[in-house]
């Protein structure tokens, strides 16, 4: 008897977790039954979950600001300090009429990279900060992904959060099994001492 309340007890406690499991999934579309709508969890709560993880990863791991500063990080300041010197004196030198003495555009030329040599890291800060200003006012990377997860097929979601914790979630019905286990054994041991 102790062991067939085992048994029992462990099948009800795995076969609980995996309904469990399947209904953070499953049904896809609300289902009525008598007087209420079945509907899996997350197809239900997709758009609040989508809505939390966008707000979660922009408040708590990337931010607009971050981005642009580790794009500006990683291009050197002197590389696009040279680069700016390059195309404003190849722009300046074809504007200038043709009957001005090259000496004269070489000093115009030679004055244009002495004020980017002075000004031009203050300039490219200033430029940073405008840029970062307009970024964060006008994209929302909580929004990007609360869209970018709303365009998934709700199948493909169950498949990424299955594929990801897969382990875990074979752990949880083995552990409705051993709780279930444990539970018919305790139910056995009360039948015959009581």
């Amino acid at each position: 008897m102790l062991a067939v309340l085992s048994l029992v007890g462990a099948m009800i406690g795995w076969t609980t977790n995996v309904v469990a499991i399947k209904l953070l999934f499953r049904p896809l579309k609300p289902i009525n039954i008598l007087w209420f709508k079945i509907q899996g969890v997350i197809p239900k709560r997709r758009d609040e979950i989508a809505k939390s993880i966008g707000e979660t990863v922009e408040e708590e791991l990337l931010s607009v600001e971050e981005i642009i500063d580790q794009l500006l990080e990683g291009s050197d300041k002197q590389d696009i300090l040279d680069m700016l010197k390059v195309k404003i004196v190849e722009l300046t030198e074809g504007k200038l009429p043709s009957f001005i003495p090259s000496a004269f555009s070489g000093m115009i030329s030679k004055y244009i990279e002495d004020i980017i040599d002075e000004k031009g890291e203050g300039i490219i800060d200033e430029l940073t900060e405008s840029l970062i200003h307009k970024a964060t006012s006008s994209i929302s990377i909580s929004t990007m992904i609360e869209e970018k997860i709303s365009l998934f097929e709700l199948e493909e979601i169950e498949e990424m959060i299955l594929k990801i914790a897969k382990s875990e979630l074979k752990h949880i019905e083995y552990l409705g099994g051993v709780l279930g286990f444990l539970i018919g054994i305790t139910q056995g041991l009360l039948l015959i001492f009581l």
